[in-house]
């Protein structure tokens, strides 16, 4: 089993700043991917970005320039660094582990732009 806790979600203004967190335990073995999605209400959990084990990167294309993630492998942990953050960026936030065909979610995390 694996447990992912996701962390340093909150308020704030547009153009600001936050890191998100999420620390994963349990059976983790590569190769895996991880990613960050987020989901409003009424929509769908839609890809915000993601890290191969090899360290490749994929990105949402409203993100683009302006969110990385990042892997720290020894504390088996994923960053979501987000810069000049946006209204839209609204929403809560979920770390996403994937291996060997199965699929675990963190809790998810609120963060909210105000303009």
């Amino acid at each position: 089993q694996v447990q992912l806790v996701e962390s340093g979600g909150g308020l704030a203004q547009a153009g600001g700043s936050l890191r998100l967190s999420c620390a994963a335990s349990g059976s983790i073995f590569r190769p895996y991917v991880m990613g960050w999605y987020r989901q409003v209400p009424e929509k769908q959990r839609e890809l915000v970005a993601r890290i191969y084990s090899g360290g490749s990167t994929n990105y949402a294309d409203s993100v683009k320039g302006r969110f990385t993630i990042s892997r720290e492998n020894a504390k088996n942990t994923l960053y979501l660094q987000m810069n000049n953050l946006k209204p839209e960026d609204t929403a809560v936030y979920y770390c996403k582990l994937s291996k060997g065909g199965m699929e675990y979610w963190g809790q998810g995390t609120l963060v909210t732009v105000s303009s």
